[in-house]
């Protein structure tokens, strides 16, 4: 009998925002506020995806844009923080933290500023609710301007001593030079925050490559294409380097075909640290603790190896000391359970 992998005490580094909602709210908030939802996310399924081409991952973003539409007060933000929060729980997430662009929601919300400060009482309101460590990571989208990037730069930097412990880059990494987003980047750092872009997800090595390069990434969000080029494993591996690795949607969205397919052996023999993530569950269909049952069914991961995926995880976190060694105290006392 196996150890179930809730009990596993972890962090979770990958969770965009909108996409961490549960399909019930997204209808519910849907009827609210009158909007008229595409089929794909009404059927109680998750949508059949594949990103891998244009088209593709057009139609990914129409529904994530679709999705994201039904937030619009601050009491849909905070009721998404905090179903967030309770999902990662009841998935034994001990530290989130979770991704946002506020221009996407600000609009709706007075502007920039305000918008942070509603996710950020968000933020600490489902924290102290639910006992899980929540911070968040202000992410540019490679689609605008580099310039928008900077803005969302010096946002993040004001809010750093607030819960803002990292700055991202997303959207399709085939779109947009890492380079071109350099000084944003730049600016997040000299701020103290963490680097923590998107790369080698839909596009190869080489992205993984350029968030390194130009982006001085301390933190590569999925990563997982790494695996086709040795001497890039060798150089996330000798500087530890954390992927944020999510195996449900790298198959949802065509990476791979298939769970076994997802190059998590490879990664973690080649002694790169990985972060198992959930991605978006709204539009995947699965959680954390899924992520760690693929380890364990598809790549024959042991009880011990999932430990380590887990302790990976809290080190490739921006959590304070004690959360850390309560997260890495607790990985112990799972492993000390009867299998």
């Amino acid at each position: 009998m196996a150890r179930d992998v809730r009990l596993l005490p972890k962090a979770h580094l990958h969770l965009h925002f909108t996409g961490s909602m549960r399909s019930e709210t997204l209808l519910e908030l849907a009827d609210l506020h009158g909007v008229h939802l595409p089929d794909a996310l009404t059927s109680g399924e998750p949508p059949k995806l594949r990103a891998t081409d244009e088209r593709g991952w057009f139609r990914f973003q129409r529904l994530y844009d679709s999705a994201r539409s039904c937030l619009r007060t601050a009491d849909d933000i905070r009721r998404l923080v905090h179903e967030a929060a309770e999902e990662d729980a009841r998935d034994g997430s001990g530290w989130l933290e979770i991704q946002v662009d506020p221009t996407s929601y600000a609009p709706r919300l007075g502007g920039l500023i305000p918008t942070m400060e509603i996710i950020l009482d968000a933020v600490h309101t489902a924290s102290r609710d639910t006992g899980v460590g929540i911070a968040v990571i202000v992410a540019a989208n490679r689609m605008k301007h580099p310039l928008d990037a900077r803005t969302l730069a010096r946002l993040a930097v004001r809010y750093a001593d607030q819960g803002v412990v990292g700055f991202g880059l997303s959207n399709d990494e085939r779109r947009g030079l890492a380079r071109d987003f350099d000084r944003a980047f730049a600016i997040a750092r000299e701020g103290g925050l963490l680097a923590a872009p998107h790369g080698g997800e839909l596009a190869g090595p080489s992205s993984v490559r350029d968030c390194l390069d130009d982006l001085h990434a301390g933190r590569v969000g999925h990563g997982v294409r790494a695996a086709e080029d040795p001497r890039l494993l060798r150089k996330l591996a000798e500087r530890q380097i954390t992927c944020e690795v999510c195996p449900a949607s790298n198959v949802a969205l065509g990476v791979y075909e298939k769970p076994e397919d997802v190059p998590l052996r490879t990664l973690f023999e080649a002694g790169v640290p990985m972060a198992l993530g959930a991605d978006d569950p709204l539009l995947f269909g699965s959680r954390l603790a899924a992520q760690y049952e693929i380890a364990r069914d598809s790549h024959a991961f042991t009880d011990e190896e999932l430990a380590e995926l887990a302790r990976q995880s809290v080190r490739g976190s921006a959590a304070p000391p004690d959360v850390r060694e309560r997260l890495l105290s607790g990985i112990e006392d799972w492993l000390a359970l009867p299998a």
